[in-house]
This record gives structure tokens, C-alpha cells and sequence, in this order.
């Protein structure tokens, strides 16, 4: 049975870390490293096929498997074995980490190729692997914070994997040292919601949790708070508001960084953390408010600031940003399935994305502006054809994988009555496909920008192949979802149904609605993205004086665009200024030097000085002692005789 090889399926990954990490320097064939890297994913990811077969063939009710490998922890009253659960949401996240995976550890070896870190490199993504596998499969709290602080320690390595090179902001030492303290700040409230699940219900196991708090009443307070809680680690792992400003910065790692870990997996953990306590969202309606509220919002801040951007990875990360918020909009309008639906299409037409960046960028030996490229679908024409299908997918064109899990988020917002984040949804949806076409069209069409010494040339099989692959799944993907109204059985909701059984249930959701009308809003959105799609095919290729018109005009609110609104200016100023100068002046200066520093000193100095004192009693001399020794006994006589 493949289940029973759930284990080996995550153990590999770490095997070729192992490998890799001790013995990869002294490996000098550096495609054997990236066989092993890729080989170990490859093979994790054929059991997952075959865990997904046997779950398909099993009844419903039998769906639901946990397998321990063994005891773990044991402390009073807390219990928590290395467990995982095993179902329909954890098998699709675990296709999702091991297929995407292999194909980007595949890519990877034609990317690196000639890096003298490429077996530290590979190292490190299969030890992501292994950390994500954990998170998506932990049957308790505790085992998926393991995997979450696992992620985020290979994000950390990773976007600082060239530490010795420069960008924009400083080096890229300084934008994974950002990642990592941003996300910290998410895992306090992440560790909060943990303690108070702990203390509320007396354990960390999902199926005890959830079945507890499925018997509790709608609003209990304890259960906003751990919801809210739980949502603030979300909010930093997948990059939402407040805590989105590491993700663009992350872009200074290796392009299949990007698309690995901020583009397919490692951000979606928020979605999937939040999907997995959906029962105890549903129970805290103000919560999933919150939830949906942020979610909408990131995805309008995010696009609005993707419309100017000029590097190639930071239009694609503030995408990713943009496209994580419509997935929090659908799990805070209690459309789960359709959440998880998009953390799929958006895995293949993302990563897509991000690998065909680099092959751009290693085509043009490391250009990354988007003003200095042009005219590339000459000479890169494999990449150019997939970069343009994936561009379709993200933009929501039917029939496309994009157009489904996009149309079935805003008709589950619109259908419940949320009608402004139906709204705010639908504005995304076309920022989403100017911006998309516009980094297309700068990209591939019109006259080369490049220097003449660049030659841009296609990238090799090794990467290309994936490219191919990724962008049929990008096309097809969607089919898994079709919706009833177009002649669909929507498989993925049907497939992911017993899963959010129990929240829809609290929810009480309506549902449904007048057909006719979703043929109307998948019309009108349908017609919003073409829109996007042609004014910026005609303002880039072929009335190229509209948008430096447009600039000139727009003056504050391009200039406010192009700083990304002044957050990290704001942050610095508000945050970072004032911790460090206080750290400075307060910690350092007053508390370390002027305290701790002064008391250590004065009480060294004390000791000195009595020691300096009492050493005068010491002279060496015979005479003094006896002298003292005679007067000492006078003293203890005359005290006897006066008592």
C-alpha cells in the first residue's frame, strides 16, 4: 500500500540533504547532484501518485488515514507523536510540493549549472522539501510548526544563497536576514493561537481540536482569539497585510528560489494552515471577516503596485502577493475548496512564471529590467510561448486553469453577499492582466532594448522541458474544476468536500444562486481581463508614447506606485529606526555599558580594594603575628572574666 511509504515519501528529501550537504562538495560531476536532488523529489512524488490513487479508490468514509512513526514528545499532560494525516487536502499540497518541486530540482540543474555552490544549493531545497512535506502532512499543531519553522529556515538560506552579491536594497544577506525577521514576528502569533489551543482543549491534535470545537457555539471568544492568532503567522508566511515586505526583497535569491518557495509552495502555507482549521474559522465569523477583508485588500495594494514595476521577479512577486489574496478572500467567505483550488492553478502557471523570468534572465546573462529586454520570442521562442500561456492562465481567460479557480472565488463572494470584495476581486482581475501583459509585451514583442553584447539565446532541455510541462498543467489544469454551471461536477470540491464538511456545515452557506447570473459575472470578468490584456498590447507595442504620457500626468501617484506605497520607508522609520537606535542608545550604551558593564566593574573594583585592605594584615613579619595571636587571647579573656 502506498500510504504505508508515507514516510519514505518524506524521508528522501532529507536523505538527499544529507547526501548532498556532506559529500556533495566532494562530488565533481554537478549533474550527479542535481540527480540526486531531483531524483529523491521525483521519487517522494511517484508515491504521492500512488497515495492519491488509493485514496480515490477507497470509500469516502475510509479517506482519512494516520500513520505514526513513532513517539515524539511527552511532557505532563502534552503528547505528540511524529504523525501524519493523511487525506484528501494533505494529498492534493502533497502533489502539489513534490510534483512542482521536481520539476523546478530539474530546472535547477541547467540554472546552476557552473555555480561552485550547486551542491549546497541543492542541498538546501531538498531539506525545504522534507520541512513542507511535514507541514502539509502533520496530523497536530506542534509537527506542523516543526515544518513551518522549516520553510522558513530555508527561506533564509536560500534567498541568501549568493550572500557575497549586491541588489537593490543591500545584499542578499540583508534581504533573507528581512524574510527571516518578518516572518518571526508572524510565528509569535502563530505560537500564541498554539498556546491557547493547548490550554482550551488540552491537546494539539487536529481530529481532537477540531471535534471539540466543532460542539462549541458560533463566537466563542476563545475561538476568534486563536483564530486571529493563527491568522497572524499566516500573514507572515504568505506574505498578506502587514506583513508582505519580504517577499519582493526575497527576489534577490536564484530564480528557481523564487519559484519554488515564494511562488508555489512555502507562501501558500498560510492558506493551507488557515483551510485546515476551518472549523474553527467557521466559528468565528468576525475572524473569517478579517480574514477576507485582508485578503481583498492585498490583492488591490499588491496589483496597483505590479502595474510600474520594471524587475522582471519583483512584477512576479508582487503577483504572487496579489494572488495569495484572492485565495485568503475565498477562505474568508468560507469558499474553501476554492482557496485550495487556486493554491493548485496558481502552483503550475506561477512557477511558470518565475522559471521562465530566469530563463530570460539567463538568456540575457542576468538581465533583470524589463525596459532593457524586447523582442525576445525570436530567439527564445519555447520560453516565450509558455510565458505567454502562463500569462493567459493567471489573467482568468477561459478555458484556461486561471479563469476556473478565479471565477469560482468571486461567484462564491459574490453568491454569499459580499458584494465590495466581489468587487474588489473583479478589479484585481483586471490589474492582474495589464500588468501580466504589459511585463509580456516589454518582454517578447517590439524591437530589442537589449545591449548588443547580450545575444540572448534559449535556455537548454533541462529547463525547458519543464517550462512545456509546466504550461500544459497550466492550460489543463483547471479541468479539475469546472463548475456544474458549464457542464462540470467541479471534482476538486467534490474531492476536498469531506474535508470542510463540518465548517460549510456551521456556515450554513446558501449557496447556488440564479445561473443565468454567474454566466453574466464569468462574462463580465471574463471581459474586465481582455480589457487589461489589450490596453496594454497597445500602450507597449503600439502606442508606446502613452504610458510616459501617462506617467508625466499621473506624477504623485506613479511616484507613490514606483516606492510601493513608502510601507518599508514607514516600517524603517516607525519600526526598525527606533528598535535599533533604542537598542543603541537604551540597551547597549545605558543597560549593557552604563548598568550590567558597571555594576561587573564596581563589584571587581570592591573586591580589589578589600582585597588590597585585607592584604596589609598580611606582612610576612614573625613578631606581628605573635603580637596579634597574644592580644587576641587578652581580648577572649577579658570578654569570659566581664561576661
Amino acid at each position: 500500500m502506498a500510504i504505508e511509504l508515507i514516510g519514505v515519501a518524506v524521508f528522501l528529501p532529507l536523505l538527499g540533504f544529507v547526501v548532498n550537504g556532506l559529500a556533495g562538495k566532494f562530488i565533481r560531476n554537478e549533474t550527479a547532484i542535481g540527480v540526486i536532488g531531483s531524483g529523491t523529489v521525483g521519487i517522494s512524488f511517484a508515491i504521492a501518485v500512488g497515495i492519491f490513487f488509493e485514496l480515490l479508490g477507497a470509500p469516502v468514509d475510509e479517506r482519512l488515514r494516520i500513520v505514526t512513526l513513532f513517539p515524539w514528545i511527552s511532557a505532563g499532560s502534552l503528547h505528540s507523536a511524529f504523525s501524519y494525516q493523511v487525506d484528501q487536502l494533505s494529498t492534493v499540497m502533497m502533489l502539489i510540493v513534490t510534483g512542482v518541486g521536481f520539476l523546478i530540482h530539474v530546472y535547477a540543474i541547467g540554472y546552476m549549472h557552473g555555480d561552485r555552490g550547486t551542491w549546497r544549493f541543492f542541498a538546501y531545497l531538498n531539506l525545504f522539501i522534507f520541512a513542507m512535506l511535514n507541514l502539509v502532512l502533520a496530523d497536530n499543531f506542534l509537527l506542523l510548526f516543526l515544518g513551518w519553522e522549516g520553510v522558513g529556515l530555508c527561506s533564509y538560506l536560500l534567498i541568501g544563497f549568493w550572500y557575497d552579491r549586491k541588489f537593490e536594497k543591500g545584499t542578499t544577506g540583508d534581504a533573507a536576514k528581512k524574510a527571516f525577521v518578518v516572518n518571526r514576528i508572524g510565528d509569535f502569533g502563530f505560537l500564541i493561537g498554539m498556546f491557547l489551543i493547548f490550554t482550551t482543549f488540552g491537546t494539539l491534535e487536529f481530529r481532537s481540536v477540531f471535534a471539540q470545537a466543532s460542539v462549541m457555539p458560533v463566537g466563542a471568544p476563545v475561538v476568534l482569539w486563536i483564530a486571529l492568532a493563527l491568522f497572524v503567522g499566516a500573514t507572515g508566511k504568505s506574505a498578506q497585510i502587514p506583513l508582505f515586505v519580504w517577499l519582493p526583497d526575497a527576489m534577490a535569491g536564484p530564480t528557481p528560489v523564487s519559484a519554488l518557495i515564494h511562488a508555489a509552495t512555502m507562501v501558500t502555507a498560510g492558506v493551507y494552515m488557515v483551510a485546515r482549521c476551518s472549523v474553527l474559522y467557521a466559528l468565528a465569523p468576525a475572524a473569517m471577516t478579517v480574514v477576507a477583508v485582508i485578503g481583498a485588500a492585498t490583492a488591490i495594494f499588491a496589483a496597483t503596485i505590479g502595474l510600474v514595476q520594471n524587475d522582471i521577479k519583483k512584477v512576479l512577486a508582487y503577483s504572487t502577493i496579489s494572488q495569495l489574496g484572492y485565495m485568503f478572500l475565498a477562505l474568508g467567505v468560507g469558499a474553501f475548496a476554492a482557496g485550495i483550488f487556486h493554491v493548485l492553478t496558481h502552483a503550475f502557471f506561477k512557477a511558470l512564471l518565475f522559471l521562465g523570468a530566469g530563463s530570460v534572465i539567463h538568456g540575457l546573462h542576468d538581465e533583470q529590467d524589463i525596459q532593457h529586454m524586447g523582442g525576445l520570442r525570436s530567439s527564445m521562442p519555447v520560453t516565450a510561448i509558455t510565458f505567454l500561456l502562463a500569462a493567459i492562465a493567471i489573467a482568468g481567460i477561459f478555458p484556461f486553469s486561471g479563469f476556473f479557480s478565479k471565477d469560482e472565488i468571486l461567484w462564491k463572494a459574490f453568491s454569499q453577499g459580499h458584494w465590495i470584495l466581489w468587487l474588489l476581486g473583479i478589479l484585481g482581475a483586471g490589474l492582474t492582466a495589464f500588468y501580466m501583459f504589459r511585463l509580456y509585451t516589454l518582454t517578447f514583442e517590439g524591437t530589442p532594448r537589449y545591449s548588443h553584447e547580450k545575444h540572448p539565446h534559449e535556455s537548454p532541455k533541462v529547463m525547458t522541458v519543464p517550462l512545456m510541462i509546466l504550461a500544459l498543467l497550466s492550460v489543463v489544469g483547471g479541468l479539475v474544476g469546472v463548475p456544474e454551471s458549464l457542464g462540470g461536477s467541479n471534482m476538486i470540491e467534490h474531492w476536498l468536500a469531506p474535508v470542510f464538511e463540518n465548517a460549510e456545515t456551521k456556515l450554513a452557506q446558501t449557496g447556488g444562486g440564479v445561473q443565468a447570473l454567474e454566466y453574466v459575472l464569468m462574462a463580465l470578468s471574463v471581459a474586465i481581463a481582455l480589457s487589461g490584456i489589450y490596453l496594454a498590447w497597445r500602450w507597449y507595442l503600439k502606442k508606446t508614447e502613452v504610458p510616459a504620457r501617462l506617467q508625466q500626468k499621473a506624477g504623485k501617484l506613479y511616484s507613490l506606485l514606483w516606492n510601493k506605497y513608502y510601507v518599508d520607508e514607514v516600517y524603517d522609520a516607525a519600526v526598525v529606526t527606533p528598535v535599533v537606535k533604542g537598542s543603541e542608545k537604551l540597551l547597549w550604551k545605558n543597560l549593557d555599558v552604563g548598568a550590567i558593564d558597571w555594576s561587573v566593574n564596581a563589584l571587581a573594583r570592591t573586591i580589589g580594594w578589600i582585597a588590597k585592605t585585607a592584604r596589609v594584615v598580611q606582612t610576612g613579619v614573625t613578631e606581628s603575628y605573635v603580637f596579634a595571636f597574644v592580644l587576641g587571647v587578652f581580648l577572649i579573656l577579658g570578654w569570659l572574666i566581664l561576661k
